[in-house]
């Protein structure tokens, strides 16, 4: 596989595990990474992971200052989840010719929430030569990629009904905070309501499956709930008493003409019980799908994006769908 030269932007957790599995592969070459964070910047990326075989790049403050050292072929995106964010950190790098695999939960479906601004990606996409992918574990595989792939032998398909359950407990710190852990349930609801927590992206894994199965849905609707701690919880990132808010049961319900088509449920909460993912095609067969202890969200999200990088680029430039690319694969 011929070399491709990578950067990475945003150099926390995810970001700092991606350049880790990057540095595992013989046709990545790390060349530089970006952060906001002052004490980050001139460091050898080596020493700010950990990790030898990161090799001798390093940190800059921006965008600017790393094309004057390097010249990257994709850069890895790990600092927001909206598109409205994201746009104004990737437009620079696409116009100057570089492609990005992003972990933002919404560019998975960009259309859905921000459509002009998603014709505007797409067209600096194609001025430039670049391509944009969204990707990930949640949104990107459990709940959206791998159900359409298994509609791919069925005669016909009525509904998708996904489930997902994760033990938070597992996962890193801003999740745990994310979905509410230590506020009164009430006002982690507050925050759902204003999309200041829970869960981002459950609505573009169902339109994205839509899109796929050539639903046009007159209904998507998306509700929270916080799940309250049954005893105290301690983590080593959050301290959860009784009575508190200890994580999220999130649901999107897709509809068309009043039947439901799409159905994703997650529930994400400290210690909860027999982690999973399901998922069960309603059609001709009619399948039922369990992973047994569910797909490890931060590990299998810095392998989705590592993974993508040379499918992506064998796409023609634009901004790109995960079922754009081919089937997803080890890389």
């Amino acid at each position: 596989m011929k070399t491709i030269k990578v950067a990475q932007f945003g150099l926390g957790p995810i970001g700092l595990e991606t350049l880790k599995l990057a540095a595992s592969k013989p046709w990545i070459e790390i060349v530089g990474g970006i952060d906001i964070d002052p004490a980050k910047a001139g460091k050898p990326l080596a020493k700010i992971t950990g990790d030898k075989r990161v090799g001798a790049a390093r940190a800059y403050r921006s965008l600017d200052e790393l094309l004057k050292k390097a010249a990257p072929d994709v850069i890895f995106h790990t600092a927001v989840s909206t598109v409205r964010a994201a746009y104004a950190q990737i437009e620079p790098m696409v116009r100057n010719g570089i492609s990005v695999v992003s972990s933002c939960e919404e560019l998975l479906f960009p259309a859905l929430r921000e459509p002009q601004l998603a014709a505007k990606l797409d067209a600096a996409c194609k001025a430039g030569g670049a391509r944009v992918l969204g990707t990930g574990v949640n949104p990107g595989f459990v709940m959206d990629v791998l159900p359409v792939c298994l509609t791919g032998v069925c005669r016909h398909v009525q509904a998708v009904h996904v489930q997902r359950v994760v033990d938070a407990t597992t996962r890193r710190g801003p999740l745990q905070r994310k979905i509410g852990s230590g506020l009164a349930p009430k006002e982690f609801e507050r925050l759902f309501n204003q999309n200041k927590a829970g869960h981002a992206g459950l609505k573009e894994s169902a339109a994205l499956l839509a899109h796929c199965l050539g639903w046009k849905l007159d209904e998507l609707i998306e509700t929270g709930k916080a799940m309250v701690a049954l005893q105290d919880i301690v983590t080593p990132h959050v301290s959860v008493k009784r009575g508190e808010c200890c994580g999220i049961h999130q649901l999107a319900v897709g509809r068309i003409q009043g039947q439901v088509k799409i159905t994703l449920d997650i529930k994400m909460y400290l210690q909860a019980p027999n982690p999973h993912d399901a998922c069960q095609i309603v059609g001709e067969p009619t399948m039922n799908m369990l992973i047994n202890g569910g797909v490890a969200g931060d590990g299998a999200t810095v392998a989705s994006l590592v993974n993508a990088a040379p499918r992506i680029l064998k796409a023609p430039p634009g901004l790109l769908l995960m079922t754009d690319i081919g089937v997803p694969s080890f890389a």
